[in-house]
């Protein structure tokens, strides 16, 4: 090989890393804040990267995602929401109010997409559903009958139910308001209510000690340190003989009674496509929040069991799955 022709060909071969650099430096980064763990979040998380590619982006490839994981522990969402806002990320994609507000906080300009909210206006997230008017928009899971139905829903499965024990994470934003609307639509519905407030998983046992002596059934309110402690809180539960009631599928897929909510699988499936919408220069102030499209009712007919109860069959029709 001539001098000239191996000096062209080393210095193709030493521009091939530089440009493959400069490609990737190109695509778009999404960064990612998960708020339980890689495994317990996988369904949904691959139903989001499932439409995403649909989209025409794919990880590694079109677009680069970066990961954080707060696994339950929301004094996590501050530091990870700035690591990413370090990172220089074209978008950061949430769930609940405190990860969306951390996220809020480390950044007013990057768009931020949240997969679900229970009150984005009343919590601050947007300033209307129709025009957000900042750097947020998303889906939201909030409906005015969602609780009432839970509740009739328990009263179906429990004729006699007079009085109803409520479980709620008093650091959590969105569990907050969820207990407050909860208490009020038992309250219309006849029923006494009494409440336990946990704000660690220290404090969930001694919570459950307060409720065995007055409960027939138990409505939790769903959050992150909810969600990790499900499979113990289901313990608890059964070993009271209290039924109980979740806002979602992975709570009775652990023993939980029951669950009626939006699908979230979807809510970040349809997340995908605000990502979209922005990576092409939409602006979230000019993105209307969703709410949700589909509704589940999940029934365990295993924790039915051991509770004694003989769920009526027009429910049982009516569920979308009864899990064995």
């Amino acid at each position: 090989m001539r001098r000239r022709e191996f000096i062209t060909v080393l210095g193709g071969a030493a521009a091939w890393p530089l440009a493959a650099r400069a490609q990737a430096q190109k695509r778009p980064v999404i960064g990612f804040l998960g708020t339980n763990t890689p495994s317990a979040q996988a369904r949904w998380t691959a139903a989001f990267l499932e439409r995403l590619g649909e989209l025409g982006w794919t990880d590694g490839q079109s677009v680069a995602i970066e990961y954080r994981w707060a696994e339950g522990r929301t004094d996590q969402f501050a530091k990870m929401a700035a690591e990413l806002v370090r990172l220089r990320v074209n978008v950061i994609v949430t769930s609940g109010t405190p990860a969306t507000q951390a996220a809020r906080r480390a950044s007013s300009a990057i768009p931020i997409i949240f997969a679900l909210s229970a009150d984005p206006v009343g919590s601050g997230l947007v300033a209307d559903l129709a025009r957000p008017g900042g750097n947020a928009t998303g889906l939201t899971n909030q409906s005015r009958d969602l609780i009432p139905r839970r509740i009739e829903l328990l009263r179906e499965a429990v004729p006699d139910l007079r009085r109803l024990a409520i479980v709620a994470n008093a650091a959590f934003p969105d569990a907050v308001v969820e207990m407050r609307n909860t208490q009020s639509a038992a309250r219309a519905l006849g029923l006494d209510v009494k409440t336990a407030e946990i704000r660690r998983s220290e404090d969930i046992a001694p919570a459950f000690d307060a409720l065995k002596a007055d409960s027939q059934a138990l409505y939790v309110c769903t959050d992150s340190l909810i969600f990790i402690n499900r499979a113990r809180i289901n313990a608890l539960a059964s070993s009271l003989r209290l039924p109980t009631m979740y806002g979602f599928r992975p709570y009775v897929e652990a023993g939980g009674l029951m669950s009626y909510g939006a699908e979230v699988t979807d809510l970040f499936r349809r997340a995908a496509g605000f990502v979209d919408k922005v990576l092409r220069g939409a602006k979230p102030r000019d993105i209307p929040v969703e709410p949700p499209a589909k509704y589940e009712l999940l029934i365990n007919s295993t924790a039915a069991k051991a509770l004694g109860l003989t769920l009526p069959a027009a429910m049982l029709a009516r569920a979308d799955e009864v899990i064995e």
